[in-house]
């Protein structure tokens, strides 16, 4: 239990998830946080675009779907990050993407990180 507390704890994971990435490394505590990190990595996604593609973008990836997050950063700074739940569609995703297009019109360019419950539906 001490183990999957620290990976936990260390990786922000659900107890399942440090358990399970504990067990697929003999329970060893480094290479179930470097596993956790791969994985994390594999589910991120980055697009890089012009202030004015912004929100049109963001629309286009959560019509997709298999989106859970959607982050627009410029550099290494977080400017909006929305959190996409499945089935969000039209009235609903207008307060975020108000936001988005607020911050369309302050930056010329940007990069939209996405996060994506299942990363081999993109490839």
């Amino acid at each position: 239990m001490e183990r999957v507390d620290l990976v936990r704890k260390r990786m922000n994971v659900s107890y399942e998830e440090a358990k399970t990435a504990l067990e697929a490394t003999d329970w060893n505590v480094v290479d179930a946080i470097v596993k956790i990190e791969q994985d994390q990595k594999s589910r991120k996604e980055e697009i890089f675009v012009r202030g004015n593609e912004l929100v049109e973008k963001v629309k286009e990836l959560v019509k997709k779907g298999n989106v859970t997050r959607i982050r627009v950063k410029q550099d290494d700074k977080v400017l909006v990050e929305v959190p996409v739940t499945a089935g969000v569609v039209g009235a609903m995703l207008a307060p975020q993407l108000a936001v988005i297009g607020g911050v369309a019109a302050l930056v010329s360019k940007c990069t939209i990180e996405i996060e994506k419950s299942n990363p081999e539906a993109y490839h």
